[in-house]
């Protein structure tokens, strides 16, 4: 792996990470501040806001195809072409969007979703407020990719990490000033509007030859076609993603809504973040596959799935095999008694989706989006269909395993589909080479820290000294026989060199 692609990788990771550590952290001041009730109205209104998205046909997956591929020939022409289009769409889609949450927000609250009476108002005027951050939200999605396509993940991440930290903690003191809902959504449209401009000063820097150009027959063709099938994928992950927030509001109410929120928020904040790690895969398969470089692609697409496959299943053992104190300790004991079982099993369906990630990523990188768009269309129907049975026979436990279900299912379905046509590697050279190194050695240790959970649950002090051994196994397991010699090699010429480096000094 490049030092130029692993630059990249990580800091795109790190424009998560510490935003993601933030805002778990300030979830419980959140949930305190605005009480149980209400802080499901936000996950009811964030999922309703959420699932407007579905209306985004995804012209930024085109745009960082194409934009990546432009800038390799230094086409500038093409280039402007492409942003000033993909501006366009999204204003549009920003405003199709904001008038519908405007006025649809009473009909929401009061006919659909099972919000207690003394806080539909509050509700209606905080879903109005949204659709304003709905137009934001669009443009800033947009503006965010660009330096990705120019490959300056290092801009956008720092741009992530500061206003993801900001928001959060700035939430936090809205609510210890004693101001509610309303106002916490007030801070979010107002900091998505401060986004969008710095992200527009780094670009305008970026590209500095950026200028409005009418977008060409070519362009629209291209980026329209290309966005088509990405699109169902967006329209399915979106539709998956808030859905079930949506069917639990409805079956279960707000509180219920609020336990299932907290779990499955932590599990997918966490597991996704290995996503980052990957997503730079993106733009350098369409790199790579445009200069005809597929040997090179196939040999990266192996190495990375092995790191990432062994980092998630890691992290899967540590928060499905201690869920309980997880919670316990973050939130308090209501919410590990309600949410233990849906942390655990969502982690569990996060890490099978995990496994589409860096396939999907190739797949579309080398032009082919309708395997990954039909995919994730068939995912999502099938899964909100078992999610729906499951919510209504087992509550939000039910939720969870219908998540899980419908990963296992798809995703099986998924690799094998795609591996030997769209993606440049065998099933079987996967499963060797990215899936065995990891699964024995982290399995046996996922079984070796369950037991001494059971065993050993004399309070914090032995958590914290068995998460540390289990941690360490994890990392002895993924040094001796995870990571290739030639990455070991590599790293530790780097330490040797920054080393001799301080010593100079």
């Amino acid at each position: 792996m490049t030092l130029s692609l692993l630059r990249n990788a990580f800091s795109n990771l790190l424009g998560a990470v510490i935003p993601a550590l933030v805002a778990l952290g300030t979830v419980p001041l959140v949930v305190k501040g605005l009480g149980d009730a209400s802080y499901g109205v936000y996950s009811l209104v964030t999922a309703i806001v959420g699932y407007f998205a579905v209306i985004d046909i995804n012209v930024t997956a085109g745009s960082v195809k194409y934009i990546a591929e432009f800038n390799a020939h230094q086409d500038r022409d093409r280039i402007n072409e492409t942003v000033f289009f993909g501006l366009s769409v999204y204003a549009l889609l920003g405003v199709l969007g904001g008038l519908g949450l405007f006025f649809g927000a009473h009909f929401f609250v009061t006919r659909v979703f099972s919000v207690p009476s003394a806080l539909v108002g509050e509700a209606v005027a905080t879903l109005k407020l949204a659709a304003l951050g709905f137009f934001l939200g669009q443009l800033q999605s947009y503006l965010n990719s660009i330096p990705q396509s120019l490959m300056r993940y290092d801009i956008a991440s720092r741009i992530e990490m500061v206003f993801g930290t900001g928001v959060p903690l700035l939430t936090v003191a809205v609510l210890m000033l004693g101001y509610g809902l309303f106002e916490v959504i007030l801070l979010r449209v107002l900091t998505s509007a401060v986004n969008c401009a710095v992200l527009w000063r780094c670009i305008r820097r970026l590209l500095p030859d950026l200028a409005w150009r009418k977008p060409g027959a070519a362009i629209r063709r291209e980026l329209l076609g290309f966005s088509a099938y990405s699109f169902l994928s967006r329209f399915a992950t979106l539709s998956y993603a808030y859905a079930d927030k949506l069917i639990i509001g409805a079956l279960v109410g707000v509180t219920g809504l609020a336990y299932f929120t907290v779990a499955s928020t932590l599990a997918n904040r966490i597991l996704s973040l290995t996503y980052r790690l990957s997503g730079v895969l993106f733009p350098a398969a369409s790199a790579l596959a445009a200069r005809g470089e597929m040997e090179r692609l196939r040999t990266l697409y192996l190495k990375a799935s092995r790191y990432v496959v062994f980092i998630n299943a890691s992290v899967l053992v540590l928060v499905a095999v201690f869920s309980y104190q997880i919670l316990y300790y973050w939130m308090n004991p209501q919410f590990a008694r309600a949410g233990q079982v849906v942390l655990a099993v969502m982690a569990l369906s996060q890490f099978i989706d995990s496994l589409t990630s860096l396939p999907s990523l190739v797949n579309d990188g080398m032009g082919h989006p309708r395997f990954s768009g039909m995919f994730a269309l068939a995912r999502a129907a099938f899964g909100l269909v078992v999610v729906y049975l499951g919510v209504d026979g087992w509550g939000i436990a039910g939720a969870a395993w219908g998540h899980l279900i419908a990963s296992v299912l798809l995703t099986c379905a998924f690799l094998a589909a795609v591996h030997g046509r769209t993606v440049p590697a065998r099933l079987g050279d996967l499963a060797r080479q990215a899936y065995l190194p990891s699964v024995f050695g982290v399995g046996l240790v996922a079984l070796l820290a369950a037991a001494g959970n059971r065993l050993f649950d004399g309070g914090p002090l032995d958590l914290i000294l068995l998460v540390l051994l289990t941690m360490a196994l994890l990392f002895a397991w993924g040094m001796l026989f995870v990571i290739e010699k030639d990455d070991k090699d590599l790293a530790w010429t780097r330490v040797k060199g920054l080393l001799s480096m301080r010593k100079t000094v």
